[in-house]
């Protein structure tokens, strides 16, 4: 159900169930929790890439599953709820970046772990769609995410229509940051970002993203003392001590001497 390949610093994680589309069910989603619980604790990994084997990255949950869920009491409903929720958390707050490579359809919760992901890179021909409200549901669990990338406005558009859109509105709407014409360039172009987040200080990558996930829940007057905060931890930190002098003595930082040694 679910593939984790090693390379170096670098963890891909694969959704492999295509012969429905890398649709999730119950048990493929505390398979993800658990892998990104596990790898974003490991030091040697440096960057995750999440992708979907066969035509689809992920066509949301499985119709199996659903099925299933007809008959679940309201109890049931919020656990089972609750778990798919914390799947999604445990990608948004891996501390680790994490890529999300699209291709073929991102539908109804496969759209959540694309908004879950730090980077989105799409294949121009990729669909995504919330279309949960076709099947009479609302994309509730994903919201928080989604919205907080696409922005309200967008998000009653979407999530009223539950239309599908290729990857050229999905960059428009901010649901991705980049559009390529085929999966050479997608691969092309995500080694391209591993590049650039194997250039950066660990524990730095994961204080920015927290800090974004920090300011987005405060108010501009809050944030002084948090945003105060978090750079003055960081400046009196080991990662910022050693990349400033590193930059003043004009050397590499350790983190790429480290990188180039592996």
């Amino acid at each position: 159900m679910l593939k984790v390949d090693f390379q170096k610093q670098v963890a891909r994680v694969m959704l492999d169930r295509p012969d429905v589309h890398n649709a999730f069910n119950d048990e493929l989603i505390p398979q993800v929790t658990q892998t990104f619980s596990e790898l974003g604790a490991r030091d040697d990994i440096r960057v995750i890439v999440l992708g979907g084997n066969g035509k689809s990255f992920c066509a949301g949950a499985d119709l199996n599953w659903m099925k299933r869920m007809v008959n679940y009491s309201r109890e049931e409903n919020l656990e089972d709820a609750r778990v798919l929720a914390r799947m999604f958390h445990s990608i948004a707050k891996c501390p680790k970046p994490v890529i999300a490579r699209v291709h073929g359809a991102a539908l109804g919760g496969g759209c959540g772990l694309v908004a879950a992901c730090d980077i989105g890179i799409a294949v121009e021909s990729a669909q995504f769609g919330f279309t949960e409200v076709k099947l009479g549901i609302v994309p509730a669990v994903i919201s928080p995410l989604v919205i907080a990338r696409i922005g309200p406005g967008r998000a009653r558009e979407y999530f009223i229509t539950g239309e599908r859109f290729l990857a050229a509105v999905a960059l428009e709407i901010g649901l991705i940051q980049h559009v390529v014409a085929h999966e050479a360039a997608l691969d092309a172009l995500i080694e391209s970002k591993i590049s650039q987040i194997l250039t950066s200080a660990p524990a730095a990558i994961a204080a920015a993203k927290e800090l974004v996930f920090g300011v987005a829940a405060r108010t501009l007057e809050s944030s002084v003392e948090f945003t105060a905060d978090a750079i003055a931890r960081a400046r009196a930190g080991e990662e910022g001590q050693a990349g400033m002098t590193a930059f003043l003595e004009r050397r590499k930082p350790p983190w790429i001497e480290k990188t180039n040694n592996k």
